[in-house]
């Protein structure tokens, strides 16, 4: 079979989808694995030695005609619409993939999907990674029930090395090597660029390097907070990484420090430790989003809080403490 699964949003979103590619080779081994992203995803999509083909949504939405040829000409059997796209569920039935399979909970899938699948993501209890593998049992022949503790069993990843910071990470490679990323682009509750300063300050200098990566925009959001002092240990990334950089940036460092964005699942993934804040709120809360990996620590609020819903500060997030966070990685960075 070719089996198509169709992810066209984030970094976090695309990294717990993964798995599903590692379980369609498990339980179907002599299938062809194809995966429809964004451009901006695609070195994510890379990782995965299951994905045999990646297809970009970004050229084929911006010339139809030439997509359609595309898509036809891949002889689909199955499609894994895991992220709702109208426009994506509507070419993959134009062109005649025999098996379309999405959730009932979007009205649009009643007209192109032809098998449904009756679960809702913002009412369920289960993490986001389960929730993708239910689809899978709309497949003939599949009815296994994937639990999350085995999920990281189903990921087969390889880091290609590029071009990354080389002289920066050569020259403190007898450090610990942390990176905090201040922002989530509205994808996720934040800190605060105060509680990241005063995790800096915590950190004897002498032992830690600390890249503070981003985008160039939000570059410009906590540069002037977080480098009024000059910090010899401590360097500015951001909007220099290109993905594939970052990535390789991750993988050659100890450990990750982030609310519930993209990198926190990459490091994840890259058994590195990877340390998120959470608020513990529906449907944002680590129940949900906990990134997938070996060596993930998990700060959140003990207690279920819906109060800071309307709010743009977090009271729950405002309680985790910098030194409790510091001292979690004091305590990892003596294991190294």
């Amino acid at each position: 079979m070719r089996i198509l699964i169709s992810r066209t949003d984030g970094i976090g979103d695309v990294v717990l989808t993964l798995p599903m590619a590692g379980i369609i080779k498990r339980y179907f081994n002599s299938s062809t694995v194809l995966f429809l992203g964004k451009s901006y995803t695609e070195p994510i999509i890379s990782l995965s030695k299951d994905v045999d083909v990646f297809l970009n949504w970004d050229e084929i939405k911006k010339d139809p005609i030439n997509g359609y040829k595309i898509l036809q000409e891949q002889r689909i059997d199955i499609v894994l619409h895991v992220f709702p796209n109208k426009e994506v569920a509507k070419i993959c039935k134009k062109v005649g993939i025999k098996n379309r399979i999405g959730t009932s909970h979007r009205i649009y899938n009643w007209l192109y999907c032809n098998k449904l699948s009756h679960f809702s993501r913002k009412r369920s209890n289960k993490h986001e990674s389960i929730l993708n593998t239910t689809l899978l049992h709309k497949i003939k022949g599949f009815n296994k029930e994937i639990k999350f503790e085995h999920i990281d069993n189903f990921l087969n990843l390889s880091v290609e090395r590029v071009p990354s910071c080389a002289d920066i990470l050569s020259e403190n490679s007898n450090y610990f090597k942390l990176i905090l990323h201040p922002k989530s682009k509205g994808n996720g509750r934040e800190w605060g660029l105060d509680n990241f300063k005063d995790l800096i300050e915590r950190l004897d200098k002498n032992k830690f390097r600390i890249f503070v990566c981003g985008s160039e925009e939000e570059g410009v959001l906590f540069r002037n907070e977080l480098f009024k002092e000059q910090y010899d240990n401590v360097f500015d990334l951001s909007g220099k990484l290109s993905l594939s950089q970052y990535i390789n940036l991750i993988n050659n460092s100890n450990a990750l420090v982030a609310s519930g964005t993209g990198p926190l699942h990459v490091a994840a993934v890259l058994n590195k430790h990877a340390i998120g804040l959470f608020p513990p709120m529906r449907p944002i809360n680590p129940e949900r989003w906990r990134p997938i990996g070996k060596y993930v620590k998990i700060f959140c609020k003990d207690k279920a809080c819906n109060n800071c819903k309307k709010t743009i500060k977090c009271e729950c997030m405002q309680s985790i403490l910098p030194k409790d966070v510091a001292d979690y990685i004091l305590e990892i960075s003596q294991m190294v």
